[in-house]
């Protein structure tokens, strides 16, 4: 029986406890889940793509069944490439569907043999998004329960950085 291999794609800039949430729960539907980035170069991410790898690396070590890898251009290209069949969206509220709806009924055009689950994310995580924890930390708020302790410690040095280059 060959092996099951999800992908959880975004751009984890930076990576939450509701992105967690959603990768946990998904080792224990998969055989393999890929924790990807989407390396957009039209976009500036806030981590560059190697930060985001090794914060999501950190964050997720203990889950043997992840690995972490980038992609540039099509999700579809990148799923066959590794040989997943599915793609695992998390949502947050019904306000996230209408652009996952579009982005799956696009990938399911470009490629049919590729499914997209979606996964409510736990309450507790469902107002998180990286835009908001990105500016609570910037103003010195406490973001330790929304993510792992690498993350707010990077975000601290990060914005102390910048902090210095103004």
């Amino acid at each position: 029986m060959s092996k099951t291999i999800a992908v959880v794609p975004g751009s984890f800039d930076p990576i939450t406890k509701g992105h967690l949430d959603i990768i946990k729960r998904s080792c224990g539907l998969f055989d393999e889940v890929h924790v990807s980035v989407l390396n957009n170069s039209k976009k500036t991410g806030f981590f560059s793509i190697e930060e985001r790898l090794t914060l999501i690396e950190e964050a997720v070590k203990d889950l043997p069944n992840v690995k972490v890898d980038y992609f540039s251009g099509l999700l579809v290209d990148f799923c066959e490439r590794i040989g997943a069949k599915q793609i695992v969206r998390g949502l947050r509220a019904v306000s996230d569907f209408e652009y996952e709806m579009q982005l799956t009924s696009m990938n399911k055009k470009l490629n049919d043999d590729i499914e997209t689950l979606y996964m409510m994310t736990n309450n507790q995580y469902s107002f998180i998004s990286s835009s908001m924890v990105k500016e609570v930390a910037k103003y010195g708020g406490d973001v330790s329960s929304i993510v792992s302790k690498n993350v707010e410690l990077a975000l601290k040095e990060k914005f102390k950085e910048l902090e210095q280059e103004e």
